[in-house]
């Protein structure tokens, strides 16, 4: 299967730089993959598409400051980190820029490093950390070494990363945080749960449709198009998640019921389908996935998705291929574009039935 079949040409001007207000007043496109049919909605409108019983799947991951600025030790040269995942004790994978970051190399971030950018001579103190350069990584990041947890300072120290190609500030970084967002582990947003405001998830449950939470940490793969030719030779970076065992038990009632499954999100379907792999249950499931998703996958937990619309040549563009089909996604992107929706991580989404 060729990587170039899932590239396509969006004009600049539909990446939205700025979320939408209030959030679910973004639009929605419904895809109907037994009828083959797309209505254009707003996202407040999904209440005419849920059914008593249903659950939906949100990714409760938060993410967290993690676009640190510091200087190399003794040199002074300017590095910027963008931690990507907690490999152990004091251990982080992050992306570096900066020059001959190599093994062995000391970043000092905070006050005495002189490199983060909330610094200033009016600015409160803020504590000082020191990385070192462990190996540099396969995807080639940075395995480094903290001389104490970085976790506690990352308020203090970090700023939230936005994707690079949001290129207006952020005024309230809570904006770039789903309402339900509470472990933190992300380096970037669940952007399906974007949509959701405090009065809709009420009018939902009052419907008698169920919320389950899950967590899958987003990492490096979302900022990381395929570069392989052919898809299957693209080697996918793996994410932490958590599924509990009390969820499993509430999908797998579900399931038994006859009761629909929908993921708010990719991050969603890959913990389900993690969970799923082992057999016909959804196991409660605690760890690593490397689960890549792409045309010809057996979805096994998934009935229904909501996503927003994914860059070319990605992972997620790839897994909505699968759960849709590659001809009506096609059909559902050249329909989007024409219709001027807004795309990527502020962008409106799709409901796929």
């Amino acid at each position: 299967m060729k990587t170039s079949d899932f590239d396509y040409e969006l004009p600049p001007s539909l990446i939205a730089q700025t979320p939408i207000e209030p959030r679910d007043a973004s639009r929605m496109m419904v895809l109907d993959r037994r009828r083959g049919t797309i209505e254009h909605r707003h996202f407040r409108d999904i209440l005419d598409y849920l059914q008593p019983g249903d659950v939906l799947v949100c990714n409760e991951s938060r993410v967290i400051p993690a676009r640190l600025y510091g200087r190399k030790v003794p040199s002074g040269g300017k590095v910027e980190l963008l931690l990507i995942a907690r490999r152990g004790e004091n251990l982080w994978e992050a992306l570096a820029r900066g020059r001959k970051i190599r093994a062995g190399t000391r970043i000092e971030i905070g006050n005495k490093g002189q490199g983060d950018k909330r610094a200033s001579p009016v600015s409160r103190p803020l504590p000082s950390i020191t990385g070192e350069v462990i190996s540099e990584t396969e995807a080639g990041g940075r395995l480094l070494r903290f001389d104490r947890a970085i976790e506690p300072l990352l308020d203090d120290l970090g700023i939230t990363p936005l994707p690079p190609y949001i290129h207006e500030p952020l005024s309230d970084a809570e904006r770039y945080q789903t309402i339900y967002a509470r472990v933190r582990g992300s380096v970037a947003a669940p952007t399906a749960g974007l949509h959701f405001t405090p009065e809709l998830i009420d009018e939902i449950g009052r419907k008698g449709i169920e919320f389950a939470f899950v967590i899958l940490h987003i990492g490096l793969d979302t900022f990381r198009p395929i570069k392989e030719e052919q898809v299957e030779d693209h080697r996918i970076h793996t994410e932490y998640c958590q599924l509990p065992a009390e969820v499993a038990d509430q999908l797998n009632c579900a399931r038994a019921e006859g009761r629909r499954i929908i993921a708010v999100g990719t991050t969603s379907v890959r913990v389900l389908e993690t969970a799923a792999r082992a057999g016909k249950q959804i196991a409660p499931y605690s760890g690593w996935t490397d689960l890549f998703i792409y045309p010809g996958y057996p979805f096994r937990a998934v009935d229904v998705l909501i996503t927003n619309f994914h860059l070319p040549r990605s992972t997620l563009l790839l897994l909505v291929a699968a759960f849709a089909g590659k001809d009506t996604m096609d059909r559902a992107y050249q329909e989007a574009i024409r219709e001027e929706y807004r795309f990527y991580s502020f962008g409106d989404c799709m409901l796929i039935l």
